[in-house]
């Protein structure tokens, strides 16, 4: 626990790192953000979904991510009362389709439910047969049925970022674009009763009251330096990025086949296709042909319309997936180590997830009270 006097560190500038900043420079704190922007965030690879009731998550990995799903229009309020011009994020609605009526009916009951309990924010849900829906997403396959959640949303994570980056800015915070390369307490044990931390870059080492580790996948690398275990793997997602030209995209739905994958419109004819979970591939960040195969297949067979669409770029990023027990982020104090915070493991449901934790976190680090994040410390 520090007070708004204190100066705080947080390495890595994804959505968890971007989040606690602005929620603790949002309180006055003094923070310093280190990003080095390493090929393979998560973030900057993500074409967020921001529609959690369809999800097949369950227990309190779900109740977490509606919750964050909920707490999206108060965050982004804030975030434009600061002028801030691009927030990269439409709620177009969210579909759910899938071949099997069947299939969909039984997932229908529940998306209802959870829609129901999330009242305005997830909006009304509508039934589609095929003709409603090639009305509106045109490339979807005749044989489909779905189900449409209109307060469903879509984000671009890069932009997102830079929008929250830019609001924890104007709070006062700094950006350092390097790496924290030495991150020691005062006497260079993990631990250490003043509270006071050493953190180092490649032209700087600079003193601080508590450290936030917000660094995705590499937070277990980071901490284990610091003698600390947390369950926290890494997971490669390749997306890949179509046009088609002449089409109004803009007010197409996110698509969602009860499956792993989906497909996210955008603006200007730009299209989302993905995304591969593909794990014990460490952070190798290349783009394969399987994992590019893949994505087109998925993609493909529930909307074939797609298929004469231009390849822009394949974006991979590395997911920070937490192994413990329902899949559970961690966001809380590190124990026995004064000082020291973990934000990680979001996995798939990062930009979901992200600002309600990252403000949760801020508060709990100033000593306030936060619901939000009681059940996911360490």
């Amino acid at each position: 626990m520090i007070d708004t006097s204190a100066r705080v560190a947080v390495i890595g500038g994804g959505i968890a790192g971007a989040c606690v900043a602005f929620g603790l420079a949002s309180r006055d704190v003094n923070v310093t953000i280190f990003d080095e922007a390493m090929a393979g965030q998560a973030t900057a690879a993500s074409a967020g979904i921001i529609a959690p009731w369809v999800s097949t998550s369950t227990g309190a990995y779900y109740e977490t991510y509606a919750a964050g799903g909920s707490y999206y229009p108060e965050f982004l309020d804030r975030l434009s009362a600061l002028g801030i011009p691009e927030l990269g994020y439409r709620r177009s609605g969210a579909l759910v389709v899938n071949e099997d009526p069947t299939a969909l009916a039984e997932a229908a009951r529940l998306i209802r439910e959870r829609a129901a309990g999330a009242g305005d924010v997830a909006g009304e849900v509508h039934d589609m047969d095929s003709a409603n829906l090639r009305e509106i997403f045109p490339p979807i396959a005749p044989d489909m049925t779905g189900l449409f959640i209109s307060g469903g949303g879509r984000v671009d994570g890069r932009t997102l970022r830079d929008a929250i980056l830019t609001g924890a800015r104007t709070y006062g915070a700094r950006l350092v674009h390097d790496a924290a390369r030495t991150i020691t307490s005062e006497h260079g044990r993990s631990t250490n009763p003043s509270g006071t931390w050493k953190v180092g870059t490649t032209s700087a080492v600079e003193d601080f009251d508590a450290v936030v580790i917000a660094g995705g996948a590499r937070s277990s690398e980071i901490l284990e330096h610091l003698g600390h275990t947390v369950s926290i793997t890494p997971q490669r997602g390749q997306l890949i990025h179509l046009s088609l030209h002449g089409a109004n995209t803009s007010p197409w739905p996110t698509v969602h086949p009860l499956d792993h994958h989906y497909i996210t419109p955008f603006d200007g004819g730009r299209v989302v296709i993905g995304a591969t979970r593909e794990d014990d591939v460490g952070f190798d960040v290349r783009t394969t042909a399987a994992g590019q195969k893949q994505v087109l297949d998925d993609a493909l067979r529930i909307a074939p319309g797609l298929a004469e669409a231009t390849i822009l770029e394949t974006r991979v990023g590395v997911r920070p997936m937490s192994t413990r027990p329902g899949g559970l982020p961690y966001a809380g104090a590190v124990p026995g180590a004064p000082g020291l915070w973990l934000a990680s493991g979001f996995g798939a449901g990062g930009l979901t997830m992200g600002p309600l934790i990252g403000d949760g976190l801020a508060a709990a680090i100033l000593g306030q009270e936060a619901p939000q994040i009681a059940h996911l410390g360490l």
